[in-house]
């Protein structure tokens, strides 16, 4: 096996190994969402008052509960599918602060409709959708990384028209308060931390020589030869 054959496959498994890591805190937070909606059909209890309430005190557990509680399965199912795929993107592309990014996102966006919301029960992860998605568009652009810039491009492509559930009115009986939130906490993320994690590749170019730019070539006795062009 050549030295080429043997990094390709190293990377390759890096990547894999990479893949799976970023799963796991995805998983898990869609197997507790769940878990919560099953007991609720199970035992037939609403978990609605562990959502987030505007300046009221019973309100505050929801900055942490509420993005496990949902509506209905619909509710959940619509959810569920951009929580994982933006958490594993999040966690794949920005491992090093993925972990911050994503608790920040979760606390902030549950924070602001706290303080902002309108008086009224507000539950579903769609706060911390909002705020992985526009975290991952706004960041790409920012760092100026070709390969994220792809990626933020994808989140346009995929969720694009998620855009007008931050708008009052558009649809009726959700929290575009959570949605706007969110979306506001994920410019917020972006701008934090632009300075970590992956970033644009610095170009190095080659340093003219000293003597004015001469290029080494090789003499017939072996000497060393500056020659200027």
């Amino acid at each position: 096996m050549s030295d080429t054959d043997s990094d390709i496959k190293t990377e390759a498994a890096f990547y894999r190994k990479k893949l799976i890591l970023s799963t796991i805190i995805p998983i898990i937070v869609i197997i507790l969402t769940w878990l919560v909606k099953m007991i609720e059909i199970l035992f037939e209890i609403d978990f609605s008052s562990f959502g987030i309430h505007p300046l009221s005190a019973d309100g505050l557990a929801g900055i942490i509960l509420s993005p496990f509680i949902h509506a209905d399965l619909n509710h959940l199912f619509n959810n569920t599918l951009p929580l994982f795929f933006l958490s594993l993107a999040l966690f794949f592309f920005y491992s090093e602060v993925a972990f911050r990014v994503f608790i920040l996102s979760w606390i902030f966006s549950g924070i602001l409709v706290w303080i902002a919301g309108r008086e009224a029960w507000h539950i579903g992860a769609s706060g911390v959708v909002y705020g992985l998605a526009s975290f991952l568009f706004f960041s790409g652009i920012i760092r100026k990384y070709y390969r994220l810039i792809a990626l933020s491009l994808l989140i346009v492509f995929l969720y694009g028209s998620m855009v007008w559930g931050i708008f009052p009115g558009v649809y009726q009986n959700v929290s575009w308060e959570a949605h706007m939130l969110g979306f506001f906490s994920g410019i917020v993320l972006a701008v934090w931390f632009r300075h970590e994690g992956p970033q644009a590749p610095v170009q190095e170019w080659p340093e003219d020589d000293e003597e004015g730019g001469g290029e080494v070539e090789t003499g017939r006795e072996g000497e060393e030869v500056r020659g200027e062009r």
